[in-house]
């Protein structure tokens, strides 16, 4: 008894853990089909992971983990609610491009200026986030259908912006006009890492909060496992799906704004699209299985692969793309999870009885 018990307590871990060695031995599989050196790539993996002369590459993974550490967080809030949301990308696209537009604006005003500048990111993105609800509770249009394609125009129209009416024309790019640093995230000293690892940390600490003590985090939870439940219970399911997707939508909102702020200093047509910051999110969130304590690692594992390809490249002349291939491989394992949000279907029309 004791020890069935203890498997169904720590069963989830296990699996987390199984998943993660699973893909170690991808990894290990590919560089042999790849005939590297395993020495030399494990050497060049490590140092461009977390090495580097003061730290350079770990801080970059550092860097990167933040912001898919950000929309898993984005993508998980609306999973475990039931709500299959996968417009993070539109949602941080738009977030990014209302952060750099309001930063502009607000520059004098410094470090106010900051937090109305990621303010604007966050309402940007769980606007987005909302008209996607609208689509499925006023018009019936499947959740996984109306955040999807809503990623589009969030993707032309930001481009449309950045290379016309607000384009800096003398840098030659898609892209708005540079900020002032006094609206610039600081870094941590001596290095290129900005504070938004720290902000990314406090949305994670806050969603901890809201999973586990407060009510709505409580309805949400029930609403991801029964849709009839909850409205048998009486409980208001287009409020709940609404106030769950603009927190989706906000956080995802507020990694733009970090990206902009901390990173770029400005925005540029594609530049949140093109690292697949969003699509990344969501595969560490269901390579968790949803599991919110787990999301850092998941975010650090998903950056140092990207981080430690390019050093397996430059020393042990295994091609990069091998990041791409163990994304690949990595979706198709975590498909299988998405057996488990089949009730994610029920977004559909969700409407109060």
């Amino acid at each position: 008894m004791q020890s069935k018990s203890f498997l169904k307590i720590f069963r989830p871990t296990i699996e987390i853990f199984y998943a993660f060695f699973s893909i170690f031995i991808l990894i290990f599989l590919l560089l042999y089909l790849a005939d590297a050196n395993f020495s030399l790539a494990f050497k060049g993996f490590v140092n461009s992971s977390v090495g580097g002369r003061n730290n350079a590459y770990l801080f970059s993974t550092f860097s990167k983990m933040a912001l898919i550490s950000g929309m898993a967080i984005a993508a998980l809030v609306a999973f475990r609610g039931g709500l299959f949301n996968i417009g993070g990308e539109g949602q941080l696209v738009v977030g990014g491009f209302a952060c750099a537009f309001t930063g502009l604006l607000v520059s004098d005003f410094g470090f106010v200026g900051i937090i109305i500048s990621i303010i604007s990111g966050m309402l940007a993105g769980a606007t987005w986030a909302l008209i996607s609800g609208f689509l499925t509770i006023y018009m019936g249009v499947p959740l996984l259908v109306g955040s999807l394609l809503l990623n589009y125009p969030a993707r032309f129209i930001t481009s449309y912006l950045v290379s016309h009416p607000f384009r800096d024309i003398q840098s030659g790019l898609p892209q708005t006009f540079l900020l002032p640093k006094n609206v610039w995230l600081p870094y941590f000293p001596n290095t290129r890492l900005d504070l938004g690892i720290l902000i990314i940390f406090f949305v994670y600490v806050i969603c901890l909060i809201i999973f586990y003590n407060t009510k709505h985090g409580y309805y949400s939870k029930n609403m991801g496992h029964s849709l009839s439940y909850v409205k048998l219970s009486g409980l208001p399911t287009k409020k709940i799906v609404f106030k769950t997707l603009a927190l989706s939508g906000a956080i995802a909102g507020i990694v733009g704004s970090i990206a902009v702020l901390g990173i770029h200093h400005r925005f540029t047509d594609g530049m949140l699209v093109q690292p697949l910051y969003a699509w990344t999110g969501i595969i560490a969130a269901l390579l968790v299985n949803l599991n919110l304590w787990f999301i850092p690692l998941a975010g650090f594992f998903f950056a140092a692969i990207y981080t430690g390809a390019a050093g397996m490249e430059r020393i042990a002349q295994v091609p990069k793309e091998i990041a791409t291939v163990i994304q690949a491989v990595i979706i198709l394992f975590v498909v299988g999870k998405l057996g488990s949000l089949s009730n994610l279907s029920s977004s559909k029309g969700v409407k109060d009885d």
